[in-house]
């Protein structure tokens, strides 16, 4: 763990930060449900701001479009720095 989190934290990383934020924000709604289920079949209500659900949708989407948007640019970047030809000279 502490090894990921050095590499988390380093400039010159392969991990995606805006998975990791947008995985996280889709973990907590998913606790948000499960304990709406479970209190709902329990017979209590559970009282969920919308504002605060609302906030981790909007950071879910957000980080998930951000780095699929950050993926396609990468890989469109990527093939125009590739050469075209790769004709060999005799």
């Amino acid at each position: 763990m502490k090894k990921f989190l050095n590499n988390l934290f380093r400039d010159g990383n392969d991990i995606n930060e805006k998975s990791i934020i947008g995985f996280a924000s889709f973990f907590v709604m998913v606790i948000f449900a499960v304990a709406d289920i479970v209190s709902g079949y329990v017979g209590k209500q559970l009282v969920i701001n919308d504002f605060i659900f609302n906030s981790f949708l909007i950071m879910t989407l957000g980080a998930f479009g951000i780095a699929s948007v950050d993926k396609f640019i990468n890989h469109k970047y990527e093939k125009k720095s590739e050469p075209e030809s790769t004709e060999t000279i005799e």
